[in-house]
């Protein structure tokens, strides 16, 4: 079976890159996997150029790696990378838990705690991959609501480079540490009703560090000789 379906209007980079994009991201195409042009291009319906086009700015956004005469696959993730990228979600998560604060409403508050509480029953159901789309609505609130079209931008990219190594890792999840990720956002939530910029920005980052974890337990070892 296909793990693309055709599209019906060659030429749409922007479409392949989506479809691409997404497959990366929910694990279809785990890291290391290669992403060969004209097979990919057969599957899709489309021409190869396309296809390379929607390659290319993929791994512009580090979700592939492209090498000459090796063509691309997915992108894997190094320790050292997870430290850059956790520590600068950190930095942006942290500015929008600030500006979120400066907005904060009992509506928005009663928003934030029905998708945590929707979470928390998820995760009691064992329903890792509903927690996983809960978490992604939590999280796009909190940056809608921070109303900053680049920062927004920023935060989404840097996210996106992780996204498919939080869904293994929260995948792989026992049943009581599902549990435990989802209450993480009850204490988010906590921090950012309290007013209190500094207990914000704490549970911000505990919250993001607590993530790269879990992604950390889940990468392989890397060869220190």
């Amino acid at each position: 079976m296909s793990a693309l379906d055709p599209i019906s209007a060659p030429g749409l980079a922007d479409t392949i890159a989506e479809r691409l994009r997404t497959a990366i991201q929910t694990g279809v195409y785990p890291p290391g996997t290669r992403l060969p042009e004209r097979p990919i291009a057969a599957e899709l319906g489309v021409s190869h150029i396309p296809v390379r086009e929607a390659l290319a700015r993929l791994a512009e956004e580090g979700l592939v790696d492209r090498e000459p005469r090796r063509g691309a696959r997915v992108a894997a993730l190094t320790a050292r990378q997870l430290d850059e990228i956790s520590s600068l979600r950190i930095v942006l998560e942290q500015f929008v838990a600030r500006r979120v604060q400066a907005v904060w409403t009992p509506t928005i508050e009663r928003q934030l705690r029905a998708v945590a509480r929707d979470m928390v029953a998820a995760a009691d159901r064992g329903d890792a991959q509903r927690v996983i789309e809960l978490d992604q609505r939590f999280h796009e609130r909190l940056w809608a609501l921070a109303e900053h079209g680049l920062l927004n931008e920023l935060a989404a990219m840097v996210r996106r480079r992780v996204t498919s190594f939080l869904i293994s890792a929260t995948r792989a999840l026992p049943p009581a540490d599902l549990r435990e990720h989802a209450l993480t956002h009850v204490a988010l939530i906590e921090a950012l009703a309290s007013g209190d910029r500094t207990r914000a920005e704490i549970e911000t980052e505990r919250h993001i560090s607590l993530a790269a974890e879990r992604i950390r337990r889940s990468l392989p070892e890397e060869d220190g000789g």
